[in-house]
This record gives structure tokens, sequence and C-alpha cells, in this order.
């Protein structure tokens, strides 16, 4: 499709925000009339659908568009995700209403929302989950995706356990009907970043077939001294409309990617002798558990901003594949169903120095080794049963869901933890040095039936309501060394939570929908599932979010606002602490808002902006030394983010677009301590285009153009060092489409 020179109304809607709804348009099919009803499974039509009328798969099996969901949501199409220039699903996350991500490398693509982090948000794949994002999440680029679904909130209705503070979905662009549609994009910008993505998709000669495939790939060197990354993703797909009603589908998806991770910058004692302090980026006391140094009040050292301490021979890569294949049939008008199985493999490897600790003593950085690799395989079904009919003379739609998987992971892990200490400004690096191993295996067995209904009260009030109940099997095994089981190994568990959400959503006015609801979901109070050990606790926690909101629009499409207003809590959690261990508090507490707004004023302006306050805090949060936590925040969780946005179209002469965002972040805390701060930050972000020629789009991007400092991420497990963020850096990219 050419670019035109002025976006019209459902192009607009896409580049006005990055907010829950941040499109302005309704759905051009009333919702009490029979099409939306009752809506078609077996064509799939390509349309820049308005996002407040697109469906939420990851929060809905009824078909519901995010308008009419009682939750809130952020959906991040494809159109978002280029004209943001958002290359990865940790960037997608600046385009969603309070959800910040890291890319720490023993659990990259991490997400923390509402006070919610790391597995305790899940992780989906086109709606399916492989495990804990913290063991399986992966670095991954977005030019194969269509979008990322934000869910916040109690999210184990729709996928299970993990999801106590909601659920984070990837979708893979997919075949459409219509004309074969080609696109190519490449790009290349600051620290040896090249990027390259190809697709095409539409119908066939065959006129029942349609088709996508997409390739991407991208290199670059990294910010830091010698952090390169390579990622490749491969995905395609066939549907085959047997006849009316009735769809085949088959997909196949191939990613890897291998680097030589950046673990983080040292935090340093401030007043120890030659130390120069970078101002802005860290404060407060730190005392190492690792090494015992008290550090005293904390700084980073200017002069280690791009210094890389990890081992020469270090490695963290992956190689994933997916198979699906399944089918969708509208039965008759009231019935319909949908199944999908599916196969995921995957083998993961870490061999890095991982600790860093800066040792006030010596002056020097003390580092520890550490080795793991996973081998991976998930297979499963999801088959869905859907009945459109009256229930007590009013509409209503219900869906019965029934899911299985099965997994097996096989760990082997390092035995030995070599160390040393190296200088802090130019230190000598080494190799990994001698590695003992030793094995842990996981076997997962999940069975989950799953209701949801919608019932239409009255034409504008609806009530939605859902259950979920679960079978959960764990089988584990630890050998040591020499392949002798570890104490209390091989063992099993089994769990059976149940879960759910209540909800109303009353459509005003047209346009303005209130909703309410209130949700559970359920985790591991320890660890994660793949991880756990029989002398942990391994009861379940339950977590429960309460929330109101309202979505809106209006000015005749041309501005929309959203508000929601939340009240979550999560009892007997266990929080990580460095050196890989666990304390326990008995809450966690947290409440907020979240807001956004877009205008159009005309059709060559858009600007947005967005909002979230929150208060996250624990509750009865005793250590074993006496030590309380009691009202601290967890980490990774500032007490507000927001940010601002606006573009500009020219069409007088060349069409061009310029367009800017400013990105804030809140201050935040490095461990449940509390004892050192993350600084807030402001990120200034800039584009320009220019349609050079019919279908070719040529950008410059300009990220950080104040080249400001700021600390990204804090690992937990890892208080003694935190991830720097990217300073400033520039791209040039070509797209053409066809």
């Amino acid at each position: 499709m050419p670019f035109s020179p002025v976006p019209g109304p459902r192009a607009w809607a896409f580049l006005l925000g990055t907010a829950p709804v941040a499109a302005l348009a309704q759905s051009s099919v009333p919702q009490d009339s029979p099409a939306a009803s009752l809506p078609p499974v077996e064509v799939r039509e390509r349309a820049e659908t308005p996002r407040l009328a697109q469906p939420a798969t990851s929060a809905s099996r009824l078909g519901l568009t995010v308008r009419e969901t009682p939750a809130s949501i952020d959906v991040v199409p494809r159109e978002v995700l280029a004209e943001r220039g958002l290359r990865t699903v940790s960037e997608a996350a600046q385009a969603a209403v309070g959800v910040l991500a890291g890319d720490f490398p023993a659990e990259p693509a991490a997400f923390s929302m509402r006070g919610f982090a790391n597995s305790q948000i899940n992780t989906l794949y086109n709606g399916i989950k492989i495990g804990p994002p913290n063991m399986t999440s992966r670095v991954t680029g977005t030019a194969n995706l269509e979008r990322v679904e934000f869910l916040k909130g109690p999210a184990s209705l729709m996928s299970g356990e993990g999801a106590a503070g909601g659920a984070v979905n990837f979708v893979t662009r997919a075949p459409h009907r219509g004309p074969v549609e080609t696109e190519v994009t490449a790009a290349a910008g600051s620290f040896g970043e090249r990027r390259f993505s190809l697709g095409a998709g539409g119908t066939t000669a065959w006129k029942d077939v349609d088709f996508r495939l997409d390739a991407s790939g991208s290199d670059g060197d990294g910010f830091v001294h010698d952090t390169g990354q390579r990622l490749w993703h491969l995905s395609g797909g066939l549907d085959w409309h047997l006849q009316p009603g009735l769809r085949l589908f088959v997909a196949a998806e191939v990613q890897r990617d291998r680097g030589h991770p950046y673990w983080g910058t040292p935090l340093v004692s401030a007043g120890s002798a030659g130390i120069e302090a970078e101002p802005g980026v860290v404060s407060g006391t730190y005392a190492s558990g690792f090494n015992g140094s008290v550090l005293g009040p904390v700084a980073i050292d200017r002069r280690t901003l791009r210094t890389n301490y990890n081992v020469l021979d270090n490695r963290n890569e992956a190689r994933e594949t997916w198979l699906r294949t399944g089918a969708d049939w509208r039965i008759e008008p009231a019935w319909a169903v949908r199944t999908q199985f599916y196969r995921y493999t995957a083998t993961r490897s870490w061999l890095n120095n991982e600790v860093l600790a800066f040792n006030t003593g010596t002056g020097l950085v003390d580092r520890e080794r550490f080795f793991v690799a996973q081998d991976q395989t998930t297979t499963g079904n999801k088959t869905e049963l859907q009945w459109d009919g009256r229930l007590a003379g009013l509409e209503n739609r219900a869906v019965a869901a029934l899911e299985f998987s099965h997994t097996d992971l096989t760990r082997p892990g390092a035995a030995n933890f070599p160390g040393d200490s190296v200088s802090l400004v130019a230190p000598d690096r080494g190799f990994y040095g001698p590695l003992v191993q030793q094995l842990q295996t996981t076997r997962l067995r999940n069975t989950a039936l799953a209701l949801e209904d919608r019932l239409r009260l009255t034409p504008a009030v609806a009530l939605v309501a859902g259950l979920r109940h679960e079978s959960i099997g764990l089988d584990r095994t630890s050998t040591d060394a020499a392949g002798a089981a570890r104490r209390g190994f091989p063992y099993g568990k089994t769990w059976h939570p149940t879960t759910g959400r209540l909800g109303l959503t009353w459509e005003a006015a047209p346009g303005t929908t209130f909703y309410a609801q209130a949700a559970t979901g359920a985790d591991v109070a320890a660890n994660n599932i793949f991880l756990l050990g029989p002398t942990q606790p391994l009861d379940l926690t339950l977590a429960r979010n309460a929330e109101v909101g309202v979505k809106q629009s209006f000015w005749q499409e041309r501005g929309e606002w959203t508000l929601a207003l939340y009240d979550a809590e999560r009892r007997n959690v266990y929080a990580g602490q460095g050196g890989q261990s666990l304390a326990r508090a008995g809450a966690l507490q947290s409440r907020g808002a979240e807001m956004s707004l877009a205008l159009r004023p005309t059709a060559a302006w858009s600007v947005w902006t967005q909002l979230a306050l929150n208060r996250a805090r624990y509750e009865d949060f005793e250590l074993a030394n006496g030590t309380s936590f009691s009202g601290h925040t967890p980490p990774n969780a500032p007490k507000a983010m927001g940010s601002l946005g606006a573009s500009y179209r020219f069409t007088a002469g060349r069409p061009m677009q310029v367009s800017a965002s400013l990105r804030h972040v809140g201050e935040r805390f490095h461990s449940d301590a509390n004892t050192v701060r993350l600084a807030s930050y402001r990120v200034l972000d800039a584009s320009w285009s220019v349609d050079v020629a019919p279908g070719t789009q040529l950008t410059l991007r300009g990220r950080n153009l104040t080249n400001k400092v700021y600390a990204a991420w804090a690992d937990p497990f890892y208080p003694d060092q935190i991830l720097l963020g990217a300073p400033r850096s520039f791209e040039l990219a070509l797209r053409w489409t066809l």
C-alpha cells in the first residue's frame, strides 16, 4: 500500500497515541447488530481497525473489543511500533501506560506494571504460555509482530498460573484476505546497528488460500564495549478457507538470538579514592551481601559507563521453534469451535561472569561466574466452544475452553562458581575458567477448564464473567556434580487453583463506556514453577484486583481519553534478594491511577499524553535477622510514569512528517531494602520522515537526544550492579511497500 500524503481517519487513529485505547474511531459495526454478536471466524480481513474496536485476544475469549472488555488493556499495533521506531518487545512497553521493561541478561524482556514484575506477569506468544518469563523470555524484535498486548491486573483467567500482575502477549503477523502486499525495511544506526526485514502476505493464486511470510534480522555492537547482539526471526503461515465458515491454518516460526551480554555497571562507594561520580543516576547507601563491603553513599563512576566486565569467552544464546495448526469452524450461526495444537522447542545457554561487586578494601571489582543451559519442549492444545444466543430473553455469548500442555525441561548448570577480582576502570576480562556441571529436570503437566460469559442486561449494560480451574502437576529431579540426587529430590507436587473475573460495562453514550471489575490471579509463592525445590514454600499465592474506569471518544472522534483506578493485593509473597535467596512478605499492596489523552486537532496534527501513578507497598515483611521491610516499595516500581508526544504532517511539496516524544520515569528502588534509589529520568526522542517516492519512506530518528545518563533497570537477585540506559543514538531507515 503506497504512503498517502495525508493519513486518513483510520491511519490517524493509530498515530494519535500510546494509551490503551488510543484509537479515536468506534467500530463500523453497531455492537447490537447480528454481525457484531456473531463475528465471522472464517475470514480475517486486513484493515486498519482502531484499537478501541480491536479484539484483545489476551484479555478475553469472547471476541470482545477493547471497549467492551472490563479491564485495562494496551494494544500496540504494528503501525505504532513502526511509527515510534520500537525495535524490541521491551521498547514496545514505552507505548503502554505505566509499563516499564528491562533486558537484564538473566531474564531479558522483563516487565513491571502496577508494582508487579518478572514471574508475576505471564509472557504469551500468540496467547500461548511457555513457562515463567524469568526463565524463558528472550530479547525479541518487533518486525514479525502484528501487535503487542498488555493486560494489566490479575490475568490468570486467560493464561493461568503466573499472571498475578498481568500478561503481555506477542502476536505474530498472520495471513490476510486480499491482494499480496510486500514490505521491506532496512536501517543502520549508532553502535554498529544494522536491521533488515522483509515481509509479504495476501491471497494466493488459489483463492481459498492466504499466506504470510516474514524474515527479519538485526546486528549491533552495543553501547557498552563488546556487547553486540544478533537477532534472527523467520515466521510464516497458511490459511485455507475450506468452505464458508471453516478455516484450517498452519503456522511456523524459527527465532535465534546470540550475543555478548551487558551484565550491568557496578555500584561504587562515592567516598572511595579516585572515584569520579556521575551525578543524577543513583543515590542512597548500600552494603554488599556478596563480598561484605560497606559502600556507604553509592555512585556510578563515569569512567565505567562503557566498561564491560564480562569474560572474553562469554555467551548468551537461544534457538526457538514454533509449530501451530488448527481450525476455526462456524458450525451454525449460534455455534463455533476453535482449536489449536502447538509444539514449542527451545535451547538456551548462558556462560558469563554475572556478579560485579565493588570492594571498598581493595578498590577492585569482585566477580563470580555462572553457567546454565536449558533444553525445553512444550506441546499442547487449546480448544474453545462458543455459543451465541439468548438467555432468559437476553442476548448472551458463552465460551467454554479446554486447555492442556506438557513441558519437559532439562537444565544443566554450574556446580562451581569461579571468581576473581579486576580493576574498576580497565579490567583484565580473562576467561571463564574450569566448569563443573550438575543437572536438573522439570516435567510440568497442566490441564485447565475455563468458562466465560457476556450477558447483555440492557442494550447498554453487559455483565462479563469468567472462571478458570487448573490442575498443575510438577515433577523435578536435581543431582550434584557426581550424579547423586540432592536432598528431597526427586519430588512431585500438584496444585488446583481456581481464578476468575467479574465485570460490568455500561455504554452511557455512543463512544463512552464505563466499566468495573474484580479479578483474581494465582502464581507460585516462591521462585518460579520451573525452579521450585522441596524445601521451599510450595503453595500458590492469590492476587486480587478491583478496578473502575472509563474509555471515551469525543470531538467527533478527533479526541479520546481513558481513566482507570485500581486497588490490588498479592498475599504471601516471597521476594528475591541478593545471592539467589528469597524472603517472605505478608502481602504486596498496589493502588494507583492510569490516564491517557489523545487529540487530532487537524488532519496534520496529532498530540498524545499519558500518566500512570502507583503506590506499591509491602506489608508484614520481617526478615529472619529482625530487619523490617514493611512499607517498602518493590524494585523497578516507579511512583509516576508519563509521556507526551506530537507529530505534524507536511503536505505542501514533498510529503514529510516530524514527531517528538518525551518520556518520564520516576524514582525507583533497586531492591526491597529501599536503601538505593534509581534517579528519575526523562528521555527525548524525535524523528523526521519524508516520502521520497510513492510507497518509499526515509526516516531519520534520534533517541535520547539530551544524552541523559540514567539507570534503566535493576535485578533484585544482582543488587551490586544496575543496567544503564543507552546514550544518544541516531538511525536512518528506509521503508518500501508494494
